[in-house]
């Protein structure tokens, strides 16, 4: 079954973890086998094996921060570093693109013929020697690189089509996660700008008082990428049933992602990833679900190249491919073939294409 995974961050790990990603995962974990840090050897996200889970449609993310933090190859030292680590990541996009192993979507006759020559490919057997090119959603996980509202539009004509106004700390527009701070005075402009232009607003990773100070100001249709639920891992980083209501009312979509910090209630970075299994991410998407009373708004947003592999993903999780076991776990909890199709890639679609279109 088509995928469409509403959060990787490939650019980040092609140019900031040096991954060659037309290798398979496979190869680059050889590579890594004497590279020191966390995560090396253990990666689960290349293109080979996307295009083996048939994986169709990414959100790729742009990812640099300027918090003051100055954690390499992710948090600079000034805006303007943030800007240009950005735009190289942007450049590497387009460059998988002018290959022919990728196409950047930014609106919605291309996104259908896109999807509707994956569905053909698949109906004719689905070898991924022969797969169409991966399509591409430009997200920015953070918009610490947009050094004012009014750089938004030149972001916009670039590519940008998804953006989360912060990440960790405290942003340049927003408060993320770990603190409780709002938006800043940059924040609002910001949305209204992301309103006007018909850039979508990611939700993930605001903090408590920034989410509803933004979901004021914004009206429009919103998404959380790559979150999962608050009552199932009480932790700030989840959002409360509350927020997750908030989110249905506006018709948006929730991206279940398969960090087992984010699975796993008091997990420590380091614990073991034992007993914590793909159905335990189908936990949250049900949980979603029955809250909702529908299918519509559960989606899959993995994260699974956000600075972690193998021993922080699920532990029946080899590499982004065995995503074809979703379909299998949500049919054992009596979902319909039609509500599954929606949580593996129509819910995204949906959303998509009422942005697009209106």
């Amino acid at each position: 079954m088509l995928v469409i995974d509403a959060h990787l961050d490939l650019a980040w790990n092609a140019l900031g973890w040096n991954r060659d990603l037309l290798e398979s995962v496979y190869t680059i974990r050889a590579k890594e086998m004497r590279s020191p840090g966390k995560a090396r050897a253990k990666n689960t996200v290349a293109l080979p094996e996307m295009r083996q889970g048939r994986v169709a449609l990414s959100f790729a993310t742009l990812l640099a921060r300027s918090t003051g933090q100055n954690v390499p190859h992710l948090d600079f030292g000034s805006q303007a570093q943030a800007f240009g680590a950005a735009m190289g990541q942007l450049a590497y996009y387009r460059a998988l693109e002018a290959g022919g192993h990728a196409r950047i979507l930014d609106g919605g006759p291309g996104l259908r013929a896109h999807i509707a020559e994956w569905e053909a490919w698949e109906a004719q057997g689905a070898d991924s020697n022969t797969s169409p090119p991966l399509g591409f959603v430009i997200s920015m996980e953070g918009a610490d690189p947009i050094r004012d509202p009014s750089q938004l539009e030149e972001w916009r004509a670039a590519g940008l089509r998804l953006l989360g106004p912060t990440h960790y700390g405290n942003g340049r527009y927003a408060g993320g996660t770990g603190i409780e701070l709002g938006l800043s005075d940059l924040g609002a402009p910001l949305l209204r700008e992301m309103r006007r232009l018909g850039i979508l607003l990611d939700l993930t990773h605001l903090s408590d008082a920034a989410f509803w100070e933004a979901v004021g100001i914004y009206d429009g249709l919103v998404l959380a990428s790559h979150n999962n639920c608050r009552a199932l891992v009480p932790h700030q980083r989840q959002f409360s049933d509350e927020q997750l209501k908030l989110i249905f009312e506006r018709d948006g979509v929730i991206g279940a992602a398969f960090d087992v910090w984010m699975l796993q209630p008091g997990y420590m970075r380091g614990d073991s990833n034992d007993g914590v299994f793909i159905a335990t991410v189908v936990d949250h998407i049900d949980h979603i679900c029955q809250l909702a009373g529908n299918s519509r708004h559960a989606g899959i947003g993995t994260d699974l190249d956000g600075g972690f592999g193998r021993e922080q993903s699920p532990c029946d999780l080899d590499t982004i491919a065995d995503l074809q076991g979703l379909p299998g776990e949500l049919a054992a909890r009596g979902y319909a073939q039609s509500d599954i199709e929606n949580i593996m890639f129509g819910n995204w679609l949906r959303l998509l294409c009422a942005a697009w279109d209106s």
